[in-house]
């Protein structure tokens, strides 16, 4: 009994933006298909038009996901963080940017997470295109 060839990695550019667009557009990164999610935070088993599994089959699987959000928010706090102490050099209102920063990394990745989840799944495409994983 033979096993299907693994499809070898794509790495051209213009796969790579397309995938990432679909991505942080909420769309299955394979075919671009909407409706992937059942909620804000959770995804279909599979996308309904290419049959993709989302989950791409791996125990913890999520954890990129998680890896990924994580570092989105602390960029986009570090760049809002730096820009906001530029603007208001050389009298920063300290409190507010203590609190508001806070209240930043608490909100930034409750916002971020599905646009992670899929740009992760994109990623992994990339590497393991569809008909990849195990």
């Amino acid at each position: 009994m033979t096993t299907p060839a693994t499809p070898p990695p794509d790495f051209r550019l213009r796969r790579i933006l397309r995938l990432a667009l679909r991505a942080l557009a909420r769309r299955c990164p394979n075919c671009g298909h909407g409706g992937i999610f059942l909620s804000y935070f959770r995804l279909r088993t599979s996308c309904l038009e290419c049959g993709l599994r989302l989950d791409r089959g791996e125990p913890g699987y999520q954890v990129g996901a998680y890896m990924f959000n994580l570092v989105a928010a602390e960029l986009l706090f570090a760049v809002l963080l730096v820009a906001a102490l530029a603007a208001t050099w050389p009298d920063p209102p300290w409190a507010l940017l203590t609190y508001g920063g806070a209240a930043l990394m608490v909100f930034l990745p409750v916002a971020l997470y599905p646009f992670a989840k899929t740009l992760f799944l994109a990623f992994d495409l990339v590497f393991r295109p569809q008909g990849a994983e195990r």
